[in-house]
């Protein structure tokens, strides 16, 4: 299973751990290595954090939470309490270590701190009124992402995933619609 970081935000990309909610829901962190993984391949995150049972149920309870409230943002709603207080709660945890070297940015921390860096990436996102999020626009998608593109016209939160997929059943579509008129055409009486 591959992770997708189309987003534009970790928190949203946390969110969109889970695919597809309103149709048939798809989690992508079934057990706590598929988080540690999760986390080893999101670049804003340290390497090598583990978790135990209790940090992955924490994790899923923000990833749920933050999901609600971008999905609140989108539809215009007040947010839940109930998701404030979960990814304000987590936000006040330890932060990360950031060190700078000759090799780039290192950062360090166990889970709580990324946890606490996720709430906090998604408080300012969900809290900047200037930022576009939108809902993917392939039907059963429910990924939300951060349109930062110019006119803010993105449609579909990632080409790779879901903008390939519309895109090539338009192609089908179009095609089948080509085919049968001419073979009504071919059916015509001279």
């Amino acid at each position: 299973m591959n992770f997708a970081f189309v987003s534009g935000n970790p928190a949203l990309d946390l969110a969109g751990t889970v695919g597809s909610r309103r149709d048939e829901p798809t989690d992508l962190l079934a057990a706590p290595v598929d988080l540690e993984r999760w986390v080893a391949e999101c670049d804003e995150l340290p390497d090598g954090v583990t978790a135990d049972f209790a940090t992955f149920e924490s994790a899923l309870s923000l990833r749920e939470a933050i999901y609600q409230l971008a999905l609140d943002r989108v539809l215009d709603r007040p947010f839940d309490p109930r998701s404030l207080g979960i990814v304000n709660d987590t936000a006040a945890g330890p932060v990360p270590t950031l060190q700078l070297s000759d090799t780039g940015l290192q950062v360090s921390g166990d889970l709580a701190a990324v946890l606490a860096h996720i709430a906090r990436s998604g408080i300012a996102v969900l809290g900047d009124p200037h930022a576009c999020l939108k809902e993917c626009g392939r039907t059963g998608c429910t990924r939300i992402y951060l349109d930062r593109s110019r006119g803010a016209r993105r449609t579909w939160c990632g080409m790779d995933e879901c903008g390939n997929r519309v895109k090539a059943s338009a192609y089908r579509a179009r095609r089948r619609a080509s085919m049968t008129r001419a073979e009504g055409r071919g059916n015509e009486a001279p």
